[in-house]
């Protein structure tokens, strides 16, 4: 038994989708993209998990009748520990991006879409034993799938006759829900997380205030209101933690003890081709770095995970739909660029960033 647990770092239980991206003119749309939350964020874990670390990556991909042949031989490419569920009664979950002007995003499902929950990660087997979760819904949905994953995991646990440390789990609440009349359910989903992570419209949302400021997002805002969910505390001991993802602006990492700007890697709006999946591909760095970085999974070592995050996503947005990945030398390489080298150039430029 012990052979089977433990060797999965991270499991998503957002959606695959399949994207068609609609710019505007003159770019032309692109279709048939690799997409959707789940996606986004198996790439931000996979990007610090070359082989065989990738296979600790765990991810779920339900294809439909229409299911491109091509993208099977894609994902298998990553060579990840991907449970890809054949759904031939229904069409695979797809959907229409458009974009704007000042990062402004229209989304649209063009098929129905098919939710994964607790269950799937027992079909799934070994994703039942991740150390770490990516969560994208609702509060209510959240508490849900938190009890149930502990749930599913002590059962599987008294049956074996062993224990088992209790995963981490880290929240990105979905827009249409960030509002005022979802604040309380939002404190009781905070107890039972150890990580939320909204952008910053998204956190003003359920405080109903602007978070957006001249030029930039309001950084004192967002700070106090940070300091209001720390106080009411975050995780079961009140010890949790809080990433606001704030585009070109970075992002705050925050906890007890620590409150932390970071910049954007991509300093350059040329350099940001499609900003597609980069919050989700944040959330996935962060999450790998929160289970790696010290000799426990743990929010103790949030800046650094957050430097991960930063960097996961750098990769995500630098292309229309994902980064190319090359496997061909020693080591992993994507649009090129090892991840580590660009870890390091990374901290190297914030020994002389100033926090605004």
């Amino acid at each position: 038994m012990a052979e089977s647990r433990n060797i999965i770092d991270f499991c998503t239980l957002g959606m695959f989708i399949i994207d068609e991206i609609e710019f505007t003119p003159p770019t032309p749309p692109a279709k048939n993209i690799v997409g959707g939350a789940g996606s986004y964020s198996a790439l931000g874990a996979r990007l610090f998990s070359p082989p065989p670390d990738s296979k600790r990556v765990g991810w779920i991909v339900d294809c439909g009748s229409d299911f491109p042949e091509e993208l099977y031989r894609y994902i298998e490419g990553w060579n990840t520990s991907c449970l890809m569920r054949k759904t031939p009664d229904r069409l695979t979950t797809r959907g229409w991006n458009g974009y704007g002007e000042n990062e402004h995003r229209a989304f649209k499902y063009l098929t129905p879409k098919l939710r994964l929950d607790h269950n799937a990660i027992v079909e799934g087997g070994r994703l039942l034993w991740s150390k770490s979760y990516h969560l994208i819904c609702s509060p209510v949905r959240c508490i849900e799938l938190v009890e149930n994953i502990v749930r599913l995991r002590q059962e599987a646990a008294d049956v074996g006759g062993f224990t088992e440390p209790r995963p981490l789990f880290i929240w990105e609440p979905v827009p249409d829900l960030c509002v005022p009349a979802e604040y309380e359910n939002c404190l009781k989903a905070l107890q039972c997380i150890d990580v939320i992570s909204p952008n910053h419209g998204e956190l003003g949302g359920f405080f109903g205030r602007e978070t957006d400021g001249e030029g930039h997002v309001d950084y004192r805002l967002i700070e106090t209101l940070c300091d209001q969910w720390l106080e009411s505390g975050i995780g079961a001991d009140g010890k949790g933690g809080i990433v606001v993802r704030c585009g070109k602006d970075g992002c705050l990492a925050t906890r007890q003890g620590l409150r932390r700007w970071l910049p954007a890697y991509h300093q350059s709006a040329e350099k940001v081709v499609d900003p597609t999946g980069g919050g989700n591909g944040f959330l996935g760095g962060l999450a790998i770095g929160l289970v790696r970085i010290g000799q426990q999974p743990g929010v103790e070592f949030l800046e650094e995970a957050a430097m991960w995050g930063c960097i996961s996503a750098s990769f995500a947005i630098e292309q229309i739909g994902m980064p190319v990945l090359d496997r061909t030398g020693k080591t992993d390489k994507w649009n090129g660029v090892d991840v580590g080298d660009r870890l390091v150039e990374f901290k190297e430029r914030l020994k002389g960033y100033i926090q605004p």
